[in-house]
């Protein structure tokens, strides 16, 4: 296989299969019939794994890797998979730390290409998906930690049978699918509760913990109140809101001690302090660069960017913020949460739903925003780079894809 032979494949893949990432809502495939079908052609590789689900609006990558790092410590071989990728499309499938095996994609793509059954009409992301569980069955690991793509109950990751599960919290995102309010998204994600298994909640709002205790409830499944824990643990991921993933993790932990699953408390605590370390996890309060002070976060919803912009009004330092957004996220709800004394750069992320800035500049102008509006992520910074000094702040964030599209252009000029 050549790098452009991979190349290649890849693009088949995305030009072939919808893609929630890049073509929205119309890509979306609810229910589990299709994936049902997909993981039984590949011989169902879900069944031979010991999985731990783990859903949420917000902080579900961040609480998955947290726990990755923690069983690696232990000498655990752990596989993880999230979504989207920021760079490499091999980020979404992990073996500790260590991205998938691109030969094992292309002959996986392969398979795909030489034909299913006629039945059979994937999504992007249904067969990421299988070939995640493949993989993870391909290389032995011991766990495998499961991040839902979107939702949950009906999601395409909730054909798995895990001995643990975790919702961390839920808010107003993807309304146009999930529901308008918070309770029927909460009902949504709540779908993830099995027959049996400790579920743990980390929202701390009685409204979503009813909901998932109810869920719990009418399943017997054993439910944990993580937002109730008191903890002083640290972590190498510096946002303020990773203390509430923190005392998800820790809860989770406790279920799988619970298991008889080993883990010493020496592991729990040197997980958590070298979490880009063991799974290469960057994107969370991410700090690219000192001179000036460069700080990348993919919070893109109303609840992610209120913890954002509530951190960045923690540094003193003069702040030039970079911004862009997809077309589905409900920008006039963010807009009034921006600082109005900072400078902003407005990009439009390079994909297909990237959403222009121009189309709510008449929402910047109303807020009296002090801004600039460029056509592309790299402008934009670019021109913030021009205009900080070395002891100013430069934030980027908004969507991941302003953030991929940042870290492809300069990631590799960094080393």
């Amino acid at each position: 296989m050549t790098t452009q032979e991979y190349q290649e494949a890849l693009d088949w893949l995305f030009v072939q299969m919808p893609n929630y990432q890049i073509n929205g809502e119309k890509a979306y495939k609810p229910g589990l019939e299709n994936i049902t079908k997909l993981s039984a052609f590949f011989g169902n590789p879900q069944d031979s794994l010991k999985m731990i689900h783990i859903g949420g609006t917000n902080g579900k990558g961040s609480t998955s890797n947290m726990l990755a790092s923690i069983l690696q410590e232990q000498g655990y071989k752990v596989g993880l998979y999230n979504s989207p990728h920021l760079i490499d499309f091999t980020e979404r499938i992990k073996v500790n730390g260590n991205n998938a095996d691109k030969n094992f994609v292309f002959e996986f793509i392969q398979k795909l290409r030489n034909g299913l059954p006629k039945e059979i009409h994937p999504s992007f992301f249904e067969f990421t998906t299988i070939m995640a569980f493949e993989y993870f069955k391909q290389q032995n690991v011991d766990y495998a930690i499961i991040e839902v793509g979107l939702g949950g109950r009906l999601d395409s990751t909730n054909i798995i049978s895990p001995i643990a599960t975790a919702i961390t919290n839920v808010a107003l995102d993807h309304m146009n699918i999930l529901g308008n309010t918070v309770a029927k998204i909460a009902k949504e994600k709540a779908g993830i509760i099995k027959t049996g298994i400790p579920i743990v909640c980390g929202d701390d709002s009685s409204e979503v913990s009813e909901i998932i205790r109810e869920r719990a409830f009418d399943v017997s499944a054993p439910y944990i109140n993580a937002s109730a824990l008191s903890t002083d643990y640290k972590s190498d991921l510096q946002g303020i809101y990773q203390q509430k993933n923190i005392k998800t993790v820790i809860a989770l932990v406790a279920v799988l001690r619970s298991l008889n699953i080993e883990i010493s408390e020496q592991s729990l605590i040197q997980g958590l302090l070298n979490i880009q370390k063991n799974t290469r996890f960057i994107g969370r309060w991410y700090q690219f660069s000192e001179n000036p002070l460069t700080i990348c976060d993919t919070g893109h919803n109303q609840a992610g960017l209120e913890f954002v912009f509530k951190q960045l009004e923690s540094y003193s330092q003069k702040k030039h913020i970079i911004l862009g957004f997809v077309n589905d996220k409900k920008i006039d709800e963010v807009i009034p949460l921006l600082p109005k004394n900072e400078k902003f750069y407005f990009v439009k992320p390079n994909i297909s739903r990237g959403r222009n800035p121009h189309e709510y500049e008449d929402l910047l102008k109303k807020e009296n925003l002090n801004y600039l509006i460029f056509n592309t992520v790299q402008e934009g910074y670019l021109t913030a780079l021009k205009n900080s000094n070395s002891e100013d702040l430069i934030f980027i964030g908004g969507s991941n894809f302003v953030i991929g599209d940042f870290l492809e252009k300069n990631l590799e000029s960094k080393k």
